[in-house]
């Protein structure tokens, strides 16, 4: 990307986020408001003129109809949505009609969640009715051409809730057109893009929050290294401050399983806004996976200490009992994060893990299935089923999952492994080779693939290549210091014998010191050394005899050629 690519003027950013601020706010669009403040809080040494201050003002209604939306708004921030939505029903403004009609749909999506008391309940058809009427009333207004850029945000976001993904697109590009500063239709045309192709397809305005939205984007579809490049520009041109920027940067790591660069940003995240909740869970699960428990420990209980109802601090805790192995507690914490939020999808993800922990795989499979349903792009749930499936022995079931998971994360290796396993039980051993290959070549840090490409050409018989294998797998582990201690002397075991076998007695040897190095190959170590030995006596003697041979040969020829040599040659005297 060229540095043009990202010119703008700092100053008219600053008087869009303090307009849409405005403007969000007034809607009850809190979260778009809190990711627009962030923005301009990081920019606090932009200063504008007089003129950019007047141009963020925006004037508000001195009618009767003030005064309905004042007490509606009062009444949407308590969540008495249908008191909202039924004293701003004869309003007529653009503003008015829009809180209208998003208190419907939250009252409506809030009757939905409350209605189904498990997940095996179904949709309350009440609730789709009214999400049907309200998609009507929103389609007759954009056919009239009366609905401005919030309008257009929630027909979008009705349409997506109805499954009609192709129009709620359309809905939401038009939306961010009329409205770019508005972060809510953008992040809901995020889930909607597929893969880079349909991302490419879309015809978006070009501005500032267009660079926002590719990096999201990018860091939704696992395009990670793409994704870091927006963020280091953005940074560079005015949102080094930003903490929002610095917290994708840290999930694009943690994406990347770059597990120490990840830390480190989310430490320095903490240290900049220590009151921060947002994207904890993920810090907390990179805690998890190095094993931190000290330091998880302390999130948890910091946490805690702001806010004990919001779901990433259920998440954190969660995690944290888990790394202690008490899954019950786990899963108790998940479990209230999602009756804080049932459409967070990494707590559905979180108690299947926990559910397979307790070898419950009936609960984990439906865990994973919600996890699912609420994002069909979390590539771990698709993992975490196949990884039940196999556990079932259901191979088949488990193929596909695993197909799914390595789709969504196409460079992951841990995703090849898995379907080169399931294709080795399946004995499609072909298929099997070529995953483990694209594994080694995607960056299998663990060399787990060239260890399974080893035993696997050991079981077809293929010496040389499960030798060259083998060979690949010592040498790296040696140099990385990073394989199980048990396989690599199993893997020098191996190729002491394999050498042994073609008689290169050097490399043999060598290998075989190296098996007296571990305790469960010692003892086949010191046979190997012994055969070795027994082996170049052999040689020795087998050198010796042909050496006498050759020793003997030659003298032969010598007898042979001195006994020709004492006979005397008639004297020629024909000279005479």
């Amino acid at each position: 990307m060229t540095e043009d690519y990202f010119k703008y003027d700092l100053k008219d950013v600053k008087v869009d986020i303090k307009r849409a601020i405005f403007e969000c706010s007034q809607r009850g669009l809190y979260h778009s408001t809190k990711w627009l403040a962030e923005l301009n809080y990081s920019l606090s040494s932009v200063e504008l003129e007089p003129a950019d201050i007047a141009r963020c003002q925006q004037p508000l209604e001195t009618d009767n109809e003030a005064d309905s939306y004042s007490l509606a708004q009062s009444y949407f921030n308590l969540k008495e949505y249908d008191r909202c939505a039924y004293f701003t029903e004869s309003c007529v403004s653009q503003r008015a009609r829009f809180l209208h009609r998003y208190a419907r749909y939250l009252s409506a999506e809030k009757k939905r969640v409350e209605g189904r008391a498990d997940a095996a309940s179904p949709p309350d058809p009440a609730a789709r009715a009214e999400l049907r009427a309200l998609s009507s009333e929103l389609r007759g207004d954009r056919a009239a051409g009366t609905l401005d850029g919030f309008g257009l945000y929630l027909h979008g976001v009705v349409l997506k809730r109805l499954d009609l993904p192709g129009e709620a697109c359309d809905a939401l590009v038009e939306a961010a057109c009329r409205e770019p500063a508005h972060w809510g239709a953008w992040l809901e045309l995020t889930s909607l893009v597929t893969d880079r192709a349909k991302l490419n397809s879309l015809t978006l305005p070009n501005t500032w929050v267009k660079h926002f939205f590719m990096a999201h984007t990018y860091l939704d579809l696992q395009l990670n290294d793409e994704a870091l490049e927006i963020y280091w520009h953005l940074q560079n041109k005015g949102f080094k401050k930003s903490t929002y920027v610095l917290a994708q940067i840290a999930i694009a790591y943690h994406n990347k399983r770059e597990v120490e660069l990840a830390i480190s940003s989310f430490s320095r995240l903490q240290k900049l806004d220590p009151y921060r909740l947002d994207n904890l869970d993920t810090y907390s699960n990179l805690l998890y996976v190095r094993e931190l428990r000290l330091e998880l420990a302390h999130l948890a209980h910091h946490v805690s200490q702001i806010d004990k109802y919001r779901v990433e601090t259920c998440c954190v805790i969660g995690n944290y009992y888990s790394l202690r192995t008490e899954h019950q507690k786990a899963v108790l914490y998940f479990q209230r994060a999602l009756k804080l939020n049932p459409q967070y999808t990494s707590a559905w993800t979180l108690m299947g893990h926990e559910y397979m922990e307790m070898k419950n795989t009936n609960a984990a499979i439906l865990s994973y299935r919600q996890a699912i349903e609420v994002s069909r792009r979390d590539y771990r749930a698709w993992y975490g089923l196949g990884q039940t499936y196999e556990i079932l022995k259901m191979y088949f079931y488990c193929l596909y999952y695993y197909k799914q998971a390595q789709f969504l994360r196409p460079n992951d290796s841990r995703m090849l492994i898995a379907l080169g396993e399931t294709y080795e039980k399946l004995e499609k051993k072909e298929d099997a080779i070529k995953c483990y290959y694209k594994a080694y070549s995607v960056g299998d840090s663990e060399l787990t693939s060239t260890l399974k490409l080893a035993k696997l050409y050991d079981k077809l018989e293929e010496s040389s290549n499960a030798k060259r294998a083998y060979l690949k797998y010592v040498t790296e582990s040696e140099k990385n210091a990073i394989a199980d201690k048990s396989e690599l002397s199993q893997a020098y075991k191996y190729l002491a014998n394999a050498y042994l076998k073609t008689e290169d007695l050097d490399e043999a040897y060598q290998f075989a010191q190296k098996c007296l190095e571990y305790e469960e190959t010692k003892e086949e170590g010191k046979a190997l050394l012994k055969a070795i030995a027994q082996k170049r006596n052999q040689q020795e003697e087998i050198a010796m005899q042909v050496e006498e041979y050759l020793s003997s040969s030659r003298m032969r020829t010598r007898a042979h050629d001195g006994t020709s040599g004492n006979q005397i040659a008639p004297i020629n005297l024909s000279f005479m």
